[in-house]
């Protein structure tokens, strides 16, 4: 077998491993959110970073675009000048807490994504998030790290290998945002 041929088949299996019953848990949260006009924040580094910017436009535009209900979401990892500022002058594990002290309140949602789980600003605007009423919805992989069970809701990839632990979160990301582009 080719090198290309194992790795989709891990993939494979990796996708199958997804637990699709809390990802529609995750559904739930969300359409509540968007109901209720709550604001939706989602954080990550590196690839997860990239997975949550891009959810974020799935969600802005395709779930939202030319619908009498839009969602109220943003990346906690899109304002490079924020980001640069608060490493800069503060430290790395205040990038995204910050953010969400200045704008999330009581019943809003925070989806952090971290493949190892083990991200440290994750994790500090996970626990933020918790003490002041969000919802927090957790994408990890690996054992789940210090990630899975601080969530309120763990959406848990068990698999070592980080890039199909990215390539699951972003099927994680696109079976949420398709589900309000093609159902509701």
């Amino acid at each position: 077998m080719t090198f290309s041929e194992q790795y989709k088949s891990k993939l494979l299996e990796t996708v199958r491993s997804i637990p699709v019953d809390k990802v529609e848990e995750a559904i739930r949260v969300l359409a509540r959110a968007r109901q209720e006009g709550k604001a939706i924040f989602v954080c990550g580094n590196g690839g997860s970073a990239s997975t949550a910017s891009h959810f974020v436009c799935d969600m802005v535009k395709g779930a939202s675009y030319g619908r009498p209900a839009r969602f109220r979401i943003q990346a906690l990892t899109d304002s490079l000048p924020t980001i640069t500022a608060y490493s800069n002058d503060v430290g790395y594990d205040h990038v995204f807490v910050e953010q969400l002290r200045n704008f999330a309140g009581p019943g809003d949602v925070l989806i952090a994504i971290s493949g190892s789980g083990n991200s440290p600003n994750v994790l500090r605007a996970v626990e933020y998030a918790n003490s002041i009423g969000c919802c927090t919805i957790g994408l990890s992989g690996r054992d789940g790290g210090q990630l899975a069970p601080i969530s309120q809701l763990s959406i848990h990839v068990p698999e070592p290998h980080m890039g199909r632990i990215e390539d699951a979160h972003l099927h994680i990301c696109h079976m949420i945002g398709y589900y309000f582009m093609e159902e509701k």
